[in-house]
């Protein structure tokens, strides 16, 4: 792909933040948030062997998902941070994986592309448009653009032949077992690009599409009363048999799709869902009597059975929850009281690797846990930076949204 002659390099927008080890993390303290973030960011990064000239995937076993969640992770990064000096391999990454489609359907990947796969890159790229982020290319469709390319080809797999509807967890019969399994990653993955596009567009067929995929994810019980969102439910049983298992971020993607609605439509039941799966998410904290607050994948922390995926699930929980709280401020205290003791003890658990810096997994222990990697990194980033979702600027809309074609350049640039 061709990128504009005209870009400029990162360094001519970048904030001068001065890296500072977590351990001696000060959440009151902006400043000295933004250091700390620098240097999980660059630990983070260590993964990426891509350019600004290349994508590059993740090494085994992280999969072509991941590499979409770390960008999400890193566009957050750049915008709470001021920091721009990955921006240009961020749009690299971004736009080297359109697809002949610019839908996010890359043929390369198909052997492990399922629905919610797409949707995570579909998360990245809409924050891109939400942010006038610099698009360098210009023979590849807007952000904007990109994004409702991926909405189509999302919504077209909308799936009526049993339980109603829903999307599958799979797309194509290489990955057999998903296609009988309708999760409420994919389907919230839906949730929130149609609540993300209505709000960016006005085009009320999106919203359309939010309330039918929130009615329905709530009718075949994938979300119940109290707010628990679970896993998902078998297409052969009609979702009769949901799966009881809850992961943090299941949870946090319908939040945050339903924070976006509360503000694109002002009807207070978009409010009163945002607040009850955020309550209901309580039961991703306190571990033990002796960590109150403490965040935790409850359904393996506790018995060593996290892969390589799950390690990085509490990530997009913190990304969703504190970018909800934007749109929906009644959720800051909870906010308050359960993610200023976990970015603490995410921070506490950032000492160990060769670096000293690097990030673990349970941090409810007190400190390091003797085990690290790309999810570790990008857990602590997440849940340290998110810190700053107040001092940024509101995703944008309608005709705040414009195609920046250079980097450093200001946001309201055409």
């Amino acid at each position: 792909m061709r990128f504009a002659k005209s870009m400029r390099p990162a360094a001519a927008g970048t904030a001068l933040i001065a890296a500072i080890a977590p351990k001696d993390l000060n959440i009151n303290d902006p400043s000295n948030i933004k250091g700390v973030a620098k240097t999980i960011a660059a630990d983070t990064m260590q993964y990426y062997s891509g350019t600004a000239d290349k994508f590059v995937d993740l090494p085994q076993p992280h999969y072509w998902w991941q590499a979409g969640a770390l960008m999400g992770g890193m566009l957050d990064y750049s915008h709470y941070t001021g920091d721009k000096s990955y921006d240009p391999l961020i749009a690299r990454a971004l736009l080297g994986q359109v697809g002949p489609n610019f839908d996010y359907m890359l043929p390369s990947h198909f052997g492990q592309e399922g629905n919610d796969d797409q949707a995570f890159w579909g998360f990245a790229v809409m924050s891109a448009a939400e942010r006038n982020f610099p698009h360098p290319d210009e023979s590849v469709p807007s952000w904007l653009q990109l994004g409702e390319n991926l909405w189509n080809s999302l919504a077209s797999r909308w799936n009526t032949t049993a339980c109603g509807g829903g999307l599958l967890w799979q797309i194509f019969a290489s990955n057999p077992n998903g296609l009988d399994y309708k999760n409420t990653v994919s389907n919230g993955g839906l949730f929130q690009i149609s609540a993300r596009l209505a709000r960016a567009t006005g085009n009320d067929t999106y919203l359309e599409w939010a309330n039918k995929v929130w009615d329905w994810t709530e009718a075949v019980g994938m979300i119940d009363q109290a707010g628990n969102v679970y896993d998902g439910a078998h297409a052969s049983r009609n979702c009769t048999d949901t799966n009881p298992v809850t992961f943090s971020y299941s949870a946090a993607i319908y939040l945050y799709g339903a924070a976006v609605l509360a503000d694109h439509t002002g009807d207070q039941k978009w409010v009163e869902r945002t607040e009850r799966i955020l309550e209901a998410s309580r039961s991703f904290f306190s571990p033990f009597d002796n960590a109150t607050n403490i965040m935790y994948e409850h359904a393996c922390e506790w018995v060593n059975s996290c892969n390589t995926d799950m390690r990085s699930f509490k990530a997009y929980f913190s990304r969703f929850v504190y970018a909800a709280s934007r749109f929906v401020p009644s959720i800051q205290s909870t906010i308050d009281e359960l993610w200023h003791p976990s970015a603490l003890a995410a921070a506490r658990s950032c000492t160990g690797g060769a670096s000293g810096t690097a990030c673990s997994h349970k941090w409810y222990t007190g400190g390091f846990d003797g085990t690290t990697g790309l999810g570790e990194e990008q857990c602590a980033l997440e849940t340290i930076q998110g810190l700053l979702v107040r001092e940024a600027a509101l995703p944008l809309k309608g005709d705040e949204i414009k195609t920046v074609r250079t980097f450093g350049a200001s946001s309201s640039q055409n």
